[in-house]
């Protein structure tokens, strides 16, 4: 696969804590150049990065991030926040916990009412894979088809893991066909990419590929 193909499939991300202005500019600068499919960053930030970005590059933000515990009305004022400020796509963190005590009405309703908040952006629903069982992933895949959004996305990259082949490949073998994928967290090569998206990947969450491209320039 060609690597120009590869970066349409970026988004390309800066969310450390310590993110200032000058790495947030550059993210958007190389998103620009590089053609990738977004830029992701910090909340904070969007209306500053929206401004400056122009419609050049689509400013992506998280929320619930990265642990996933806060309210649903929480969450909601974030994803209308971000969305005002903005950000044309929105990477959400499930309530993990509620997985775990099987409260299923609850996560797919929070999913839901954040889609709704959205106002059409592109939604993406992070389940943490490294934290869940193969069965509650299966789980999931149904859930987020229903809720309407756009993606199901692997990690935060701020947990135990990031993606796996593995986890891919479940993904693309229960979600339903409308329900896109974004794996994120520790793609670390050029290899890695092509066999993520080989394997059903729409989307790749990560700050590596594009230092890889530009190394490759020197």
């Amino acid at each position: 696969m060609e690597l120009k193909e590869i970066l349409k499939h970026v988004d390309h991300t800066v969310l450390a804590q310590t993110a200032t202005w000058d790495a947030i500019k550059a993210c958007c600068d190389d998103g620009i150049r590089y053609g990738t499919a977004s830029v992701c960053i910090p909340a904070s930030y969007v209306k500053q990065a929206a401004d400056y970005a122009a419609g050049r590059v689509a400013v992506c933000t998280v929320i619930g991030f990265p642990n996933g515990y806060d309210t649903t009305a929480a969450k909601v004022f974030e994803a209308k926040d971000a969305v005002a400020n903005g950000a044309a796509e929105i990477d959400m963190v499930i309530n993990i916990g509620w997985v775990k005590d099987g409260l299923w009405d609850q996560v797919l309703g929070e999913i839901k009412a954040i889609r709704a908040a959205t106002e059409g952006r592109i939604l993406k629903v992070i389940i943490e894979t490294c934290l869940l069982t193969d069965e509650e992933k299966v789980r999931l895949c149904g859930i987020v088809t229903e809720s309407g959004a756009d993606y199901i996305k692997t990690s935060t990259g701020f947990s135990t893991g990031g993606a796996t082949f593995d986890d891919i490949a479940l993904f693309a073998a229960n979600v339903g066909p409308d329900l896109k994928i974004k794996a994120a967290g520790g793609i670390s090569s050029i290899e890695d990419a092509e066999k993520f998206l080989a394997l059903g990947a729409d989307r790749l969450g990560t700050s590596r590929i594009v230092k890889i491209v530009k190394a490759m320039e020197v």
